[in-house]
């Protein structure tokens, strides 16, 4: 029996290691052909003697699959542009993109320097950007031609960008903006055929170590919902994200409007405050950020 991704031609970034490893072998194990990308850096985003994405290639061959290594910067124009290119080079086509790659300079807010934050928010935000634009730039080509896309994207948020992160403001804001980049690419790519989603995962993972004390899954449980988002039979699902943890996936609501008041004219500052502290006492509590007292 055919597997669900059969004949799809997926990149995974940063599948050199956790998450995205555990995506690119479940994908290969489902008939894909797999473009395994990763820059080689460690957790901190610093380089590394090693190339786990060729490793994560190798896997994937011995077990009679079939995937390519790319070892750009998919955080950077040309990256980005080869990055599609190895897929349809290798391959001829291009059916679906897992945003994951990513690392974390964890610092409390006041002891956050620019450069900690321009890095976190370059590899997450920008790193999903530019492959998102380029694999896009693709399909609206196809769609343009005529031929049929049936193309999927599935980005890589947090908790920590739902609800935030003590000691991961960085990092928060930056998965944060990954979702409303997901909402956008929703609505925009919509027309051309492709289905872009988001999926919050908490798994055991190189960039949990240290940070999180809790006992997380495994990254292989969270794949299935990640093959099944990026393959043929996720038809209809688009602009929605999910938390994914062991054996939970969840469907997440986002904001939506709660309690509202008008006043029929300009509100003095008392009277928005009084309004206010109303409308607060109906609403639903927010949920405390991860790390928080």
């Amino acid at each position: 029996m055919p597997g669900l991704a059969q004949g799809r031609t997926v990149i995974v970034t940063g599948a050199g290691r956790g998450l995205g490893r555990a995506h690119a072998l479940a994908f290969a194990a489902e008939g894909a052909n797999l473009v395994v990308n990763d820059l080689g850096v460690g957790r901190d985003g610093e380089p590394s003697a090693d190339s786990p994405a060729a490793a994560v290639v190798a896997e994937i061959r011995a077990l009679g699959g079939s995937a390519v290594a790319h070892g750009g910067d998919i955080a950077s124009e040309q990256g980005a542009a080869s990055l599609v290119a190895t897929a349809l080079d290798a391959f001829g086509r291009l059916d679906t993109l897992v945003n994951n790659a990513g690392f974390l300079r964890d610092r409390m807010l006041v002891n956050l320097d620019g450069d900690d934050w321009d890095a976190v928010m370059r590899v997450h935000l920008k790193g999903h950007f530019l492959p998102l634009r380029h694999a896009a730039a693709h399909w609206r080509a196809e769609a343009k031609a005529g031929r049929t896309v049936a193309a999927r994207i599935v980005n890589t948020s947090s908790g920590a960008g739902l609800l935030g992160s003590v000691g991961q403001g960085n990092y928060s804001a930056a998965k944060a903006g990954i979702l409303g980049l997901t909402f956008v690419a929703a609505a925009e790519f919509a027309a051309y055929g492709v289905q872009v989603n988001a999926i919050a995962p908490a798994a055991r993972t190189r960039m949990t170590e240290g940070a999180i004390d809790a006992e997380l899954a495994e990254p292989e449980d969270v794949s299935p919902l990640v093959v099944w988002l990026g393959s043929d039979a996720s038809a209809g699902v688009t602009g929605r994200v999910f938390e994914a943890e062991g054996d939970r996936i969840t469907v997440m609501e986002g904001w939506r409007a709660g309690p509202t008041a008008r006043n029929g004219a300009r509100w003095s500052p008392a009277e928005a405050g009084e309004a206010t502290r109303k409308l607060l006492a109906a609403a639903d509590p927010p949920q405390p950020a991860y790390g928080a007292r």
